[in-house]
């Protein structure tokens, strides 16, 4: 089967999981719809499910998870001690499929990452556990969006395509957009941009001087391993050019290419992401600042606002690309034939992806529509406070991140091999927190967005990662909880609540190290340093985005400067300053304190008893 079929099929193929209902046309009405089953989507239903709300789920493709089924199998994270919330229990589970089905001590275990580098397929057999547990939940695939209906600032139905070409109207009291798109947003008319600001606009540094529509560019995450009895070969491209891919010929000969697959530390074509995932397969991906790219910025600014058509043929334009270019390097016979034979030792994972040839039918889109909501996510919102180890405070904090404002490019200038992205920055930081207002819209009522949520271009390249998006997924199945608990518009939700729902469930507003979810103070921990007990406690690093020992890949020790250390005598100097804040929220000031955990019990109980 040519990989164009592959494509076409996997958009028309229907699936109905979880919940089996006979007729879809009798699951019209949810107290909460979420359009897109992406991880944020998943954790968004769990969420809602918790308040014992029936909910929708409604994805327009025929495969949940989004990218963590897709091949993105290597998460962006750079410290366990930052793990939180909806991915950290979905990588335990994931860690307990492995430790189960292989033994503790397995080479699958271990190449798990602590569950955080799942399979594909594993990840998929996972979400699909999660979501069964709740009956609340029913997920429907195949059910492309097609448009809304407002009424006094609210969704009141939203209407969807069918495999057979018929439609159906869901009406609910509550809508998620959890789409990496943001389709739902857009046809409920809620504001959004696409491209990048100006500089001037929200005096962002890693900001262009003048805005456009450019976007970081997109690639297929294939999965592929050298395992020849799971090994299956790369497919052809029906419209496959080997004059598109010769000017790579030059470029190996003058040792620029030492290998067709690789990681940093030689030079290498394509990057097999470290550490190894489970079963010998690695995540492949698009290398920055390298001089042959999988992604194709410019070749993707159609598809944010692109109908179904267009998307295709954009998606079929980047696969063919990267599947013409790894056939090119296995096969050419202009290239040294041991750089080939090393090539060909690679190949797709005959179990993974089965139904549509082994390749992943969702493209990365790293970044598409951006709703303008009630508060816009910017670059200042990840700087340092003032003398301090941890970035700036946000006492409305609803997630946190602790990656960095990473763009794979938004242009690209010169041949395509040999030529160079241009827009690409890195930009490490402490971590950081994400208000509410990130994904609440400024008017509509019933409405919230954790994906393409409301952020700068530069903003969103720090928020746009999985991990990160399953919080704010998780948020705002909370939320929408909360906001129907009330009867009152997402706009009013009382965030302080909100967030006692979020920690209760172990998920994390700003960052702890060493008070991680399960520990007897993570709750009063939480709250004390969301009031800004633990900001001003360490200097700022001497160098910005300072991070712990590294480990491996992109993965290191615990942040500098960012634990609590509650075992720690409580001196005169530190039980002022909080006694201070204390006063300054209305709060009982502790007395007899010997450590700073005992006098943050103390404080934590006193506030829970007055309300």
């Amino acid at each position: 089967m040519n990989v164009r079929t592959t494509v076409s099929l996997f958009l028309v193929t229907g699936v109905l999981l979880c919940r089996l209902v006979s007729d879809c046309d009798a699951a019209e009405k949810a107290d909460v719809a979420i359009y897109g089953a992406t991880p944020a989507g998943i954790a968004a239903a769990l969420a809602a499910a918790d308040g014992d709300r029936e909910v929708l789920l409604i994805e327009p493709t025929a495969r949940i998870g989004g990218l963590t089924t897709h091949g993105l199998s290597h998460s962006d994270f750079h410290s366990f001690e930052s793990l939180h919330g909806p991915f950290l229990q979905f990588s335990q589970r994931v860690l307990e499929h492995y430790q189960k089905t292989y033994g503790e001590d397995s080479e699958q275990v271990r190449d798990s990452w602590r569950g955080t580098h799942g399979e594909p397929s594993v990840n998929l057999m996972i979400f699909k556990k999660m979501l069964a547990e709740k009956p609340t939940i029913t997920v429907i695939n195949e059910r492309r969006l097609i448009d809304a209906t407002t009424e006094n600032q609210s969704i009141t139905a939203a209407r969807f395509s069918l495999p057979d070409k018929s439609t159906i109207t869901i009406q609910a009291r509550m809508f998620i957009d959890a789409s990496y798109e943001g389709d739902l947003l857009a046809v409920a008319g809620v504001p959004y941009r696409v491209g990048r600001e100006a500089r001037s606009e929200y005096g962002e540094s890693l900001a262009p001087e003048t805005a456009d529509d450019e976007l970081q560019g997109y690639n297929f995450r294939l999965c592929m391993m050298q395992v020849p009895e799971n090994r299956v070969p790369i497919p052809v491209p029906e419209n496959y050019d080997r004059k598109n891919y010769a000017d790579l010929v030059p470029l190996v000969n003058a040792g620029k290419f030492r290998s067709a697959f690789g990681y940093p530390g030689r030079p290498f074509v394509f990057k097999a992401h470290l550490p190894i995932l489970p079963n010998g397969k690695h995540d492949i991906n698009d290398v920055s600042k390298g001089l042959v790219r999988l992604s194709l910025p410019g070749h993707n600014r159609e598809y944010p606002d692109g109908d179904l058509a267009t998307r295709r043929r954009i998606m079929q334009e980047h696969l063919d690309w990267q599947l013409g270019l790894i056939h090119f390097v296995q096969t050419d016979p202009a290239l040294p034939e041991d750089f080939r034979k090393e090539a060909a030792t690679w190949g797709l994972c005959r179990d993974e992806f089965t139904e549509t040839g082994h390749i992943p039918p969702q493209i990365y889109v790293r970044e598409a529509r951006r709703m303008v909501g009630l508060r816009v996510y910017t670059e200042a919102d990840t700087a340092y406070a003032p003398n301090d180890a941890r970035a700036r405070l946000h006492p409305d904090s609803i997630a946190l991140g602790e990656y960095s404002h990473n763009c794979h490019g938004t242009g690209h200038e010169g041949p395509k091999i040999g030529g160079k992205h241009i827009g690409e920055f890195y930009k490490g930081v402490a971590p950081y927190q994400i208000p509410y207002g990130v994904i609440v819209p400024r008017k509509l009522r019933n409405l919230l967005v954790p994906t393409a949520c409301s952020s700068s271009h530069v903003g969103f390249c720090a928020i746009r990662l999985e991990p990160i998006w399953m919080s704010l997924g998780g948020a705002a199945g909370h939320a929408a909880d909360l906001a129907l608990e009330a009867n009152v518009p997402v706009q009013q939700v009382n965030v302080e609540a909100l967030q006692k729902r979020i920690w209760s469930h172990g998920g994390a507003t700003i960052h702890v190290s060493d008070v991680p979810p399960g520990h007897p103070d993570f709750t009063a921990m939480q709250w004390w340093a969301g009031l800004g007990g633990l900001h001003g406690l360490e200097p700022a690093p001497k160098k910005p985005g300072a991070r712990g020992k590294h480990i491996v890949s992109q993965y290191f020790e615990a942040f500098p400067g960012h634990a609590a250390k509650l075992d720690k005598s409580l001196h005169e100097e530190l039980s002022k300053r909080w006694s201070a804040l204390a006063k300054k929220n209305n709060l009982p000031v502790p007395t007899e304190s010997t450590t700073r955990g005992d006098w943050i019990r103390k404080a934590f109980a006193a506030g829970q008893s007055r309300g």
